[in-house]
């Protein structure tokens, strides 16, 4: 099993970044970005379930960031536009089995499988 996060890089406040997750060994029925920045917490960015359109997001990235999900293709997606300083971190797939519920979505302690982490860096 397996989780592979890429697309970070270096981009100036107001691009756009589209990080992509392949994920392999297993279908996640809920999958998720989080990131961690240095001497910070890892926190939500967004989830996705297999079935249903429903969409979670931090209150952060509402509204600038987009996740998708291709489940033939078994990938996840976030895209990220209007990036700004604060978005600056290392950015995680994961992904469970479970159909995790509203309460715990956005908990990193109910992913089961975790990428690499892709560095993703903004500048003013």
């Amino acid at each position: 099993v397996q989780l592979q996060a890429s697309g970070g890089g270096l981009a100036q406040a107001g691009d756009s970044l589209r990080l992509s997750c392949a994920a392999s060994g297993r279908t996640f029925n809920t999958m998720g970005w989080f990131r961690q920045a240095p001497g910070k917490e890892r926190e939500f960015v967004a989830a996705i379930r297999q079935a249903g359109p429903q969409k979670y997001y931090a209150d952060s990235v509402k509204g600038r960031f987009t996740i998708s999900r291709d489940n033939a293709k078994n990938m996840v997606y976030v895209q990220m536009n209007g990036l700004k300083p604060e978005d600056t971190a290392a950015y995680y797939c994961a992904g469970t089995a479970r159909n995790l519920i509203l309460s715990t979505i956005r908990d990193p302690s109910g992913y089961d499988f975790w990428g690499q982490g892709t560095q993703v860096t903004v500048s003013s």
